[in-house]
């Protein structure tokens, strides 16, 4: 069974590549680099939910197969919650990570160590070319780092520290960031509710 996943970014494909594999689902799972005419879908949701939703269903009508999606970020005590479900484009493009980072680091520069709690959440979302959707959320929290660390992960991995950890999650390994982050935890909850749309 030929899944899409929403997105062309390739840290994403290969990371939930690695977490579906893990969770033992076999799916030919397949990025929108192999569907060069589907357009990029505008995340104008209001929620992580929302955006993910909206991103299945229309790569699902796009391509008729089923589709996944996911919308998430980072989300700051000091900021009020923000950048949310803004991050990827916190610093006015979207996907620009050193900018988006670079941004909030300043943003919360001043920020006393007891202040700087922050969770990442992820919201997974399945549907189908006929309209039948699941959707799932999963979040780490944790806190700010005062300085980017690690060379592993992307977007706000090398300044966000988990809870119970000294490492930012660019210091850990793939394997032990897919066992706690939001998205491994998101897309290990939408397995059995992929598996039943699937089915269904």
């Amino acid at each position: 069974m030929r899944v899409v996943l929403a997105t062309r970014n390739r840290h994403k494909i290969v990371e939930l590549r690695r977490i579906l594999a893990g969770a033992g689902l076999d799916v030919d799972l397949a990025g929108l680099d192999v569907f060069p005419d589907v357009p990029d879908v505008p995340e104008t949701g209001a929620t992580f939910a929302e955006n993910a939703l909206i991103k299945a269903h229309a790569v699902a009508r796009a391509t008729g197969l089923p589709a996944i999606a996911d919308d998430s970020g980072i989300a700051v005590d000091a900021l009020n919650g923000m950048p949310g479900v803004l991050s990827a484009r916190w610093s006015g493009r979207h996907g620009e990570d050193r900018a988006n980072l670079d941004l909030l680091l300043a943003q919360t520069g001043d920020v006393p160590d007891e202040r700087r709690g922050a969770w990442f959440v992820c919201a997974a979302a399945a549907a189908r070319p006929d309209g039948a959707e699941r959707v799932v959320e999963g979040v780490l929290a944790g806190s700010l780092a005062h300085k980017p660390r690690g060379e592993g992960g992307f977007g706000y991995d090398p300044i966000f520290v988990p809870e119970g950890e000294s490492r930012t999650t660019a210091e850990l390994s793939p394997a032990e960031k897919d066992a706690i982050s939001h998205r491994g935890r998101a897309f290990r909850a939408l397995v059995p509710e992929l598996r039943a749309l699937l089915e269904g």
